[in-house]
């Protein structure tokens, strides 16, 4: 299913609200401007596997970018609204993106951007902060948004193929990676996507469903789980910015049936005066679903006594090359695990992609029908995800084990990557940046616990001959990397080393390094 049919039967419901300033779209106005954006795009040349990159804040607009994209055969490619005009102009150029739509809001960033982007044929912006027929204030070098979708036919073409999303997920060489799925071989309005029936099923998702997500659209989760909502008829409630009282707020106003968090927004709210607490009527939500980090378990609790056992858990990643779930009931049985497979069949494996037997930890690995991502422009990596002997065998990196009912357990993710507030931060790249400066001889950036966001970003230094660590040296990194990276990848702590530890071939040994700093932390 897909915003056409439920256009013709409830069109003014809406499909999407922006909570936190009142913003609609109804299913009526999804579907005219989806299919006019659609059309215009083919209109200006576009075929099936083109690329469409958007870079938004949290708006209505963002689901009708989506769905022109999803119902014309084409990938869009959201991009991450904190980068560095540097770093969106390398995902806009790398994903080979035809097309950038961006929100007027952002538009110092998205200009910088595409001055870097030779290749871009159309750049259109459009004004979150203005209603609909209003203008509001436009991006230099860009084209009118609503004039072009307003130039495509409102009448939906015979043929739709249907699209899908290409992602960015970083890797360990520090760049960003496209992650690439094949087109489905099926119409828009064709049963058969995966994210629907595993999660709509299980969640028990439909015309009823009134889905809330705080979290910005750029990202995997709330971007697909929109998705679903809307092909089965419910609406998608979400804000531009997280506020723990503001979130309560909303559940009660709209009587929000279905929630997605990760740790960090229940320590947000659960940090929040009980008086607060108390007074809001959450008694509308059936699913409270978490993912995106390891949520401690006196959290799970804590949240499961105020909520109720609502709490789903599930263990996917960017590639979706598998998923797990876990409902409250196994959970409590099972405290820790991810649950079973959903999607893909589970195979934990050695090194040598030996298979493992039950409760040994190895790398973990989804076996499905055919290979399930490629990453663009890398087939090196591309092949290092793929299990030696079983081509549709893939993983993402992360170590686990499952026990004898299936269930599986992760004992990391993805090695070193640091998770704070549910946000996948990888040391290369900074290190890379770090490499660069004058008074950096050598460094390492790990994870160290958080009690509020998990993990956060610590860089240990050896100094260049001459340079005495201090807090001025500290400032100077700082402002160093927050120039060439997104303000969350900057180290929030520096500590000042005589030496790293490297094995003989220069690869640096990070778990001791690691250790050592979470012991510090700790007072151990």
């Amino acid at each position: 299913m897909y915003p056409a049919i439920h256009a013709a039967r409830t069109p003014d419901k809406p499909a999407i609200i922006v909570g936190d300033t009142g913003d609609i779209l109804t299913y009526a106005q999804l579907e005219r401007q989806s299919t006019q954006l659609a059309n215009a795009l083919r209109a200006a040349g576009f075929v099936d596997g083109d690329v469409v990159a958007l870079l938004s804040t949290n708006a209505v607009e963002v689901f009708v970018v989506y769905w022109a994209c999803l119902r014309s055969g084409l990938y869009l490619t959201p991009v991450n609204t904190h980068l560095s005009p540097g770093e969106i102009a390398y995902i806009v150029n790398d994903c080979g993106a035809r097309a950038l739509v961006a929100s007027a809001d952002l538009a110092e960033a998205a200009a910088a951007a595409r001055a870097e982007c030779a290749s871009l044929e159309i750049a259109l912006s459009f004004d979150p902060r203005v209603g609909d027929g209003e203008r509001g204030e436009s991006i230099e070098g860009f084209g009118d948004y609503a004039e072009f979708v307003a130039s495509g036919s409102p009448e939906a073409p015979d043929h739709q193929r249907r699209g899908n999303d290409m992602l960015y997920s970083s890797g360990t060489t520090g760049r960003p990676k496209g992650v690439k799925p094949p087109l489905p071989e099926r119409e828009v309005g064709d049963p058969g996507d995966p994210y629907v029936m595993v999660f709509g099923g299980t969640y028990r998702m439909g015309q009823d469903t009134v889905y809330f997500s705080p979290a910005p659209l750029y990202h995997a989760a709330p971007l697909r789980f929109g998705m679903i909502t809307q092909s089965l008829g419910g609406t998608v409630i979400t804000v531009k910015k997280f506020d723990a009282q503001q979130c309560l707020e909303l559940i009660e106003r709209y009587r929000v049936t279905h929630t997605q968090w990760v740790p960090t927004h229940f320590v947000r709210m659960l940090r929040l005066p009980a008086e607060v607490r108390e007074r809001y009527d959450v008694s509308s939500l059936t699913h409270a679903v978490h993912a995106a980090a390891p949520c401690p378990p006196e959290v799970k609790k804590a949240m499961m006594d105020w909520f109720g056992p609502i709490l789903h858990e599930y263990y996917s990643s960017t590639e979706a090359n598998g998923i797990t779930m876990v409902n409250p009931v196994e959970w409590q049985t099972k405290p820790g695990t991810v649950g079973q497979a959903k999607l893909g069949v589970l195979h934990i494996c050695s090194d040598e992609g030996v298979e493992l037997p039950v409760g040994e930890s190895g790398t973990v690995y989804f076996e499905r029908d055919a290979l399930p991502f490629s990453y663009h422009n890398d087939p090196k990596k591309t092949a290092s995800a793929q299990h030696p002997e079983h081509p549709t065998w893939t993983t993402t990196g992360d170590i686990g084990y499952v026990d004898e009912d299936g269930y599986l357990f992760l004992n990391d993710r993805k090695a070193f990557t640091i998770i704070s507030g549910g946000v996948n931060i990888y040391p290369q790249e900074i290190e890379n940046c770090l490499a660069l400066h004058p008074d950096v001889d050598d460094v390492a950036v790990v994870g160290v616990p958080d009690p509020e966001y998990g993990e956060r970003v610590l860089a240990a230094v050896k100094t260049a001959p001459g340079v005495v660590g201090d807090d001025d040296v500290a400032q100077r990194l700082q402002t160093f990397v927050r120039e060439h990276l997104a303000g969350y990848k900057v180290p929030r702590e520096f500590r000042f080393v005589d030496d790293l530890p490297r094995t003989p071939t220069g690869k640096l040994v990070k778990g001791p390094l690691r250790q050592k700093f979470s012991n510090d932390q700790a007072g151990v």
